[in-house]
């Protein structure tokens, strides 16, 4: 289970950007996260789409409403349950999600305003379906490739519990 939320400036995103952004970060972190596409787990994917006015967010201590040009401010929060989440995947799921934000605005390359959070939830702290939910209770659906599945055992079985 992901939440991937995007926070931009108000009227930064079209509703057709948005409808694009909800598929292709899923995918940036569903196909690293379970080890192949599975259309069947998407339903575990949650994209929240946050505008803010402008005098509402600042770079350097400057607020973006007062700045000439304005800064194109954009923060991408990824929040997802422990797994095997390597630096090498989390990686990739950063870069697959670079790619997907230029692709959907049609920037020419990433903005140094455009900044990406990569947040790991430790085991015991994800709620969901009326209780607490282990990456481990979802390894039972069959979406997660046999490696991936092995993967997450391997590093919840060996992670200091808290």
């Amino acid at each position: 289970m992901t939440i991937i939320t995007v926070t931009s400036h108000q009227g930064r995103l079209s509703l057709e950007q948005r409808r694009e952004l909800a598929r292709t970060l899923t995918d940036a972190a569903l196909v690293p996260e379970i080890g192949h596409p599975a259309p069947e787990a998407r339903i575990g994917f949650q994209v929240h789409f946050v505008e803010r006015e402008p005098d509402m967010m600042a770079i350097g201590g400057v607020l973006v409403a007062d700045q000439q040009p304005p800064a194109d401010v954009m923060v991408v929060d990824i929040a997802v349950m422990d797994g095997d989440w390597t630096r090498e995947v989390r990686a990739t799921v950063i870069q697959r999600t670079f790619a997907a934000l230029i692709a959907a605005t049609g920037a020419a390359g990433p903005e140094p305003t455009w900044w990406i959070n990569f947040r790991i939830i430790d085991e015991g702290s994800w709620g969901s379906r009326g209780g607490v939910l282990s990456i481990l209770d979802l390894l039972a659906s069959g979406v997660f490739t046999d490696e991936k599945a092995a993967a997450i055992r391997a590093h919840i079985s060996t992670a200091p519990q808290s």
